[in-house]
């Protein structure tokens, strides 16, 4: 079982959570060709290690997080709102 801790509702079954993605950048909608939104929605890194992704709690607090885990191991470093980058 892998924990999660919401800086809101604590520590937290993963299971309670929906994974977002890796966080990055979005493409300027206005701007953006389709390839550049190709390889926003469909291409992505998957890096064994340390990586940063976003989180939504769609069982608790209904917020986006920020996590810092590394995929090799689960172990989650950090975990922040998404939005302004604070824990709580």
């Amino acid at each position: 079982m892998m924990l999660l801790p919401c800086p809101w509702c604590g520590p937290r079954n993963a299971t309670e959570f929906r994974y977002v993605g890796e966080a990055g950048p979005r493409p300027d909608p206005a701007s953006a060709t389709p390839e550049e939104w190709r390889r926003f929605l469909y291409v992505h890194a998957n890096p064994c290690g340390p990586v940063r992704e976003t989180w939504y709690h769609r069982a608790g607090c209904r917020r986006y997080l920020a996590v810092e885990r590394d995929t090799a191991t689960n172990e989650v470093r950090s975990a922040v709102d998404s939005a302004t980058g604070v824990a709580r």
